[in-house]
């Protein structure tokens, strides 16, 4: 996190330590509500469009489970689904009947838009896509789905967990009726938020799933009225410093420019992968037309799980990412458990050359 953003949750949680939880929310009630007009921000929305959780994961899922699906509807979505919002998608098809149609990748690894709009028929509910998968260095064609999605009426769910914060993100060109994202990730937030855009024309289409005090208010004996904002996928229970901290972070990223961020970060991406050529028995595994900062490889002879290890010893943080986690794409492209590494602006050229030098020494 910036500095800027743990300073704002220390001084929160001290806050909350003198004076109590909620006498602090009031006190801090101008940052708070500040942080949805941070993240509206950040996407090009509306204030009223965003709902603040505890993950993306939660985003994800209210957004995801508030749709109204009905045995035989379809949802499409894409081989590099991360195995969250896959194990949603057997758990609606276990529960709802629903089924799911997964469109291959194209020759260059991301989805193929062209089969994905062939693939739309009366049935089709959803189409769900993993903007940036957790492996491969991949950024899928968000924008072409969504032109598709419009095009034939059919609600698109955008997972931005790895783009938010990584990349320009324009929910109006995306062309999602939902988006969600971790803060902890790319936005540089602190862990445990996240946050959800709904679009306000397809806000009455949702159900959400878990309507609390702060979702609704109880009208009559046997009657709720939800909010009318996205605030009605949230819960009243929340953490507070954390989103004081997401809504800094939001703003800390705007000021530096999310394009010049992008662009930092490709050619330190570029940069990595072009070394990494040089590794003996390296082989980076990263697919798509556009490649972000995720960098993924694997060398012949050693254990992922090891290699972190022995760079962690060395001040240098890496994560192993398994087949699990995005089982078909693995499947598919025969995926051992990959070391990636994820740059990020801040990071040097003088750091890409010391991991590699690194990585060298340790397989040498």
């Amino acid at each position: 996190m910036p500095q800027q953003v743990s300073e704002a949750c220390t001084r929160h949680l001290e806050l909350e330590s003198r004076i109590g939880g909620s006498e602090a929310a009031e006190e801090a009630s101008e940052a708070l509500d500040h942080t949805y007009d941070a993240v509206a921000s950040l996407l090009h929305c509306d204030r009223g469009e965003i709902a603040l959780v505890d993950s993306g994961t939660r985003a994800w899922n209210m957004a995801f489970y508030a749709l109204p699906l009905r045995p035989q509807d379809r949802i499409l979505t894409a081989e590099v689904s991360y195995a969250s919002n896959f194990i949603a998608f057997l758990n609606r098809k276990r529960r709802d009947g629903i089924d799911i149609d997964v469109v291959p990748s194209d020759a260059s690894g991301q989805v193929d838009v062209v089969e994905l709009e062939r693939r739309i028929d009366g049935r089709t509910r959803l189409i769900a896509l993993t903007h940036v998968p957790t492996n491969g260095g991949l950024v899928n064609p968000a924008e072409n789905v969504g032109r598709i999605a419009r095009a034939h009426g059919v609600p698109f769910l955008l997972d931005a967990c790895q783009s938010a914060g990584q990349m320009p993100l324009d929910v109006g060109e995306l062309g999602c009726d939902m988006l969600s994202a971790a803060g902890r990730k790319y936005l540089r937030g602190p862990r445990g938020t996240g946050f959800l855009f709904v679009r306000e024309d397809f806000m009455e289409s949702l159900d959400p799933p878990t309507p609390d005090v702060h979702a609704a208010e109880w009208t009559t004996p046997d009657a709720y009225r939800l909010r009318s904002d996205a605030r009605r996928f949230e819960l009243w229970e929340s953490n507070k410093a954390a989103q004081v901290g997401l809504g800094i972070a939001a703003d800390y990223a705007m000021q530096w420019g999310l394009e010049t961020i992008w662009q930092r970060i490709r050619h330190l991406a570029d940069d990595l992968r072009s070394r990494m050529a040089d590794v003996p028995g390296a082989t980076v595994r990263d697919t798509g037309r556009t490649k972000c900062g995720i960098v993924t490889f694997d060398i012949v002879g050693h254990e992922a799980i090891k290699l972190k290890r022995q760079l962690r010893e060395m001040a240098i943080n890496v994560s192993v990412t398994v087949p699990s986690t995005t089982l078909l794409d693995a499947r598919a492209r025969s995926l051992p458990d990959l070391l990636r590494a994820s740059v990020h602006y801040f990071n040097t050229e003088e750091e890409i050359e010391r991991f590699v030098g690194a990585i060298t020494q340790i397989v040498s």
